[in-house]
């Protein structure tokens, strides 16, 4: 499965039940860490602070995914509490799955006040714990201007109601691009320049690239070896190993299965030849030594430290699972300047296809969102808040941070930063003290409201190029790419209104027939691909597979997707 994510994702916080049973808001006197301490009875401790602006109500919010715990008294999160009378403690997941993490919870019956349950979505709302948005939208402008109307009726449930936003993926004004947020196979630029920066179209030319570097270049300079090609297998993750088969073919990223568009038919990858000449490669590599040993156990965190070394030259993943953090990590410690960041690939099973690695249009996810639950004791302050974040100045100390400290405005009025502020805004301890990004918060992409400004400094031509380590900026001349999109060369292609169709699969249940044999593929799928990777006779463990595939029923879960792509294709005519 695949997720359309923009986010800075780190090492994770440590998800404790006390935080997951005192989820209740509050209002603070404080700003010490004593407003997050919980009652006995496990309700949130209620204090009042006193701002300029009233005084401050602190909400809570847990997020289905890894990330990183900014400290208490962030110095940008009490700025935008002063002006918008709210603070949020954002708690992650971690050492649970999604379904675990959300399953825990329901069962504790009192709630977060905001939640991005990811995949526990559809959870979330048949244990009836949130809340309809629907007023909320038509209450605050600029929640209701994320969305057209046709959008927004994309996130209605079954009940009639919205329950939930998805925040990502979303541009205003002019769109600037400049960074590859999906699937790809990836390689470090150093690799790149030893091999004299040749054209890699394909997967085999692409592994023969990292075995000719390993061969001449087996260790790091400090004597730490070379890890060729790594693969994430952890919980839903595993879309890091199973799913390049449609990619390789030339289909976009519909996630769980390919869209034929000439036949208006679905078809599943995972049994195509070409998903099965992928495994075969892989296969080859890990018994040539070239495959990380350890792949088919690391967790995301160990996964994540392994690349921030700068010892991995090569994986498939996508951009918001693993950039923010690493590439954070390579600017703090150097490793930029040594090549070691990466560059995405748009590979195909054989040279000569069209490639659709990557999605120019915003991606709409209507299977997931931040909500809001019913033990949220003010829903209106809550939505407020959601529409607050959108507001320019808000949105700037958000991404850009405080004017004067972390980025300077020129005499054209237009936003940049110093080679200073650039590394001080990557180093870990001064995000976690002052930047306060809120990221599963409603947001934007592409131009600021000034008409002139990127609304985020990832997108800011100036902040992007001069952001950049000299291999990065050599790599991109060599292949004439001016960014990481040019790089991927992907078809431009406009999605039709089914896309993309993991949005429906995301959500699906064991209610179906299709949903079991969903969930049943996924089990599967999980158990065998490492060992399909790492069988002695691949034939014979592809065949074992298979057999164990088909015993799932997939034609089940195929059939409810052509029925939603059928409807999704009915509403375009």
């Amino acid at each position: 499965m695949n997720f359309k994510k923009l986010t800075a994702l780190g090492m994770g916080l440590v998800l404790t039940a006390s935080v997951l049973a005192g989820c209740g808001s509050s209002d603070s006197k404080n700003t010490s860490a004593d407003a997050n301490n919980t009652s006995g009875d496990g309700a949130a401790a209620t204090e009042s602070t006193e701002s300029g602006n009233g005084e401050i109500t602190d909400f809570t919010m847990f997020i289905a995914m890894p990330g990183s715990e900014i400290n208490d008294g962030n110095e940008v999160q009490q700025i935008i509490a002063e002006k918008t009378g709210v603070r949020v403690k954002e708690t992650w997941l971690t050492g649970q799955t999604t379904e675990e993490a959300v399953g825990t919870i329901i069962a504790g019956g009192e709630y977060p006040d905001f939640i991005d349950a990811g995949n526990g979505s559809t959870q979330m709302y048949e244990a009836g714990a949130l809340i309809p948005l629907d007023d909320y939208i038509e209450k605050y402008p600029n929640i209701k201007e994320m969305y057209s109307d046709e959008e927004w009726e994309k996130f209605r449930q079954d009940d009639g109601h919205i329950y939930w936003i998805n925040v990502f993926q979303n541009h205003y004004g002019e769109d600037r691009t400049t960074t590859h947020n999906d699937e790809a196979f990836w390689i470090q630029c150093k690799v790149l320049e030893w091999a004299g920066y040749p054209e890699i179209k394909t997967l085999d030319q692409y592994f023969k690239v990292l075995e000719d570097y390993v061969a001449a270049n087996p260790a790091m300079e400090d004597g730490t070896t070379y890890i060729p090609y790594t693969m994430l297998c952890d919980d839903w993750r595993y879309f890091c190993i199973e799913n390049a088969g449609q990619f390789l073919d030339g289909y976009p990223n519909d996630g769980s299965v390919i869209v034929d568009v000439d036949n208006m038919k679905i078809v599943d990858y995972n049994t195509t030849e070409t998903t099965k000449k992928y495994f075969k490669k892989l296969n080859e590599e890990y018994q040539k030594g070239m495959i990380d040993p350890e792949f088919a156990t690391q967790i995301y965190d160990e996964y994540i430290s392994k690349l921030s070394t700068g010892r991995v030259l090569g994986m498939c993943d996508q951009w918001w699972d693993f950039a923010y953090t690493v590439n954070d990590v390579f600017k703090s410690q150097g490793l930029d300047v040594k090549g070691c960041n990466y560059v995405p690939l748009g590979l195909t099973i054989e040279e000569g296809m069209d490639n659709q690695w990557h999605t120019y249009a915003d991606t709409l996810n209507e299977s997931s969102g931040i909500a809001i639950t019913t033990s949220c004791k003010d829903p209106d302050k809550a939505a407020k808040f959601l529409s607050d974040m959108l507001e320019q100045e808000i949105h700037d100390l958000r991404f850009w941070g405080v004017e004067g400290v972390d980025y300077l405005v020129d005499d054209d009025g237009m936003y940049y930063r110093t080679d200073e502020m650039r590394k001080q805004c990557a180093d870990t301890d001064y995000k976690a003290n002052h930047m306060c990004g809120y990221t599963y918060f409603p947001q934007w992409l592409g131009t600021s409201k000034d008409g002139k400004n990127a609304m985020q400094p990832t997108q800011q031509t100036s902040e992007f190029f001069n952001g950049l380590a000299e291999p990065l900026v050599n790599t991109f001349k060599a292949y004439g790419a001016e960014n990481y999109v040019d790089m991927i060369g992907s078809k431009e292609v406009e999605m039709g209104i089914w896309f993309p169709m993991y949005s429906f699969s995301n959500n699906m249940t064991t209610e179906t027939p299709g949903g079991v044999a969903w969930t049943k593929m996924g089990e599967v799928k999980h158990e065998w691909l490492p060992k399909v990777v790492m069988g002695e006779d691949f034939d014979a463990v592809w065949d074992q597979y298979m057999k164990a595939y088909e015993g799932c029923d997939p034609q089940s879960f195929l059939d409810e997707m052509q029925v939603e792509l059928d409807r999704r294709a009915a509403l375009a005519k």
